[in-house]
């Protein structure tokens, strides 16, 4: 059995990979994009991280004929009415870098007191199964604010990362010890939720 892990982001990949592993132990195989040599990317047009995994698990599903986990997330700031949002990767353009994404965020709230710096992280995981036609989803968020300066410790295909501020730890995403990453993440934590259910389509 196999399962496609639509995502290009290879930081993203390796934490998926993570939270999926048990999977491994009843013979079934993780592949990425990469694996199946796929390079095509789905438009993103729904006003929802719920509808934009959705689209990316069917997207890829078909295209590989696999069943498909996909996810869609970002960065949501209060005082810029919760922008970026589902544009989060996109925000600046598809080719933007890291570094223009944390400059670009920094300069568009350059006048925003501390008190006013109010964001969260979410995300959504979407299975798909094509041969059933079945869709599987969690959903996910962490609370925190945007620090006025970013982290020294950035985490390449994560830029709002190195800006965002635990709420839980008062420290910078980039600077959580692994025992702190791993109760706060909200993508292992869903990934935990839906694995069983996963688990369970595949080996029905």
């Amino acid at each position: 059995m196999k399962l496609l892990i639509a995502t290009h982001n290879e930081a993203k990949l390796n934490e998926i990979k993570l939270g999926l592993e048990p999977l491994t132990q009843n013979a079934i195989q993780l592949l990425s994009l990469d694996d199946m040599h796929i390079v095509d990317q789905p438009e993103e047009t729904g006003a929802t991280f719920k509808q934009n995994a959705q689209q990316k698990a069917r997207f890829y599903a078909n295209l590989s004929q696999l069943p498909t986990l996909a996810d869609d997330g970002g960065i949501c700031i209060k005082s810029l009415n919760n922008e970026p949002g589902v544009k989060s990767r996109r925000w600046l353009g598809y080719e933007a870098e890291d570094q223009e994404l944390i400059d670009y965020t920094l300069k568009k709230l350059h006048d925003v007191p501390t008190s006013q710096r109010e964001a969260y992280l979410e995300m959504c995981l979407c299975f798909y199964n094509p041969i059933f036609d079945t869709f599987l989803f969690e959903e996910e968020k962490i609370n925190g604010s945007i620090s006025e300066n970013p982290s020294t410790k950035a985490i390449p295909g994560y830029p709002f990362r190195s800006l965002f501020i635990v709420d839980r730890f008062g420290k910078f995403y980039d600077e959580l010890t692994h025992e702190e990453h791993e109760e706060v993440n909200h993508r292992l934590r869903a990934l935990k939720r839906i694995l069983p259910r996963i688990e369970n389509n595949l080996l029905q």
